[in-house]
C-alpha cells in the first residue's frame, strides 16, 4: 500500500505554479500542497492526488484573490 507522501505532491506543485506562478511565489504553493496533504490524512490514498491538487487550487484562489488571506 502506497503512502500518503508516495502520490506525487512535487508533480502538484509543478502543475499549480504553472497556473499560480506569476501571482504566488513557489514556497506558498509549497505550503499550499503539503497543509492539503496534511489536512486530507485518511482520505482513500488513490484519490489523494486529486484531492490534494483541488484542496491546494482552491487555497492558493482564494489566497490569489484576497493577498492578505495567507494560505492555510
Amino acid at each position: 500500500m502506497r503512502t500518503p507522501t508516495a502520490v506525487g505532491p512535487a508533480d502538484t506543485v509543478d502543475r499549480l505554479i504553472a497556473e499560480f506562478g506569476a501571482r504566488l511565489p513557489r514556497p506558498a504553493i509549497e505550503i499550499a500542497v503539503a497543509r492539503a496533504l496534511r489536512d486530507l490524512r485518511g482520505s482513500p490514498v488513490p484519490a489523494l492526488p486529486e484531492l490534494v491538487e483541488r484542496l491546494a487550487r482552491q487555497r492558493l484562489t482564494d489566497s490569489a484573490i484576497s493577498p492578505t488571506t495567507a494560505v492555510r
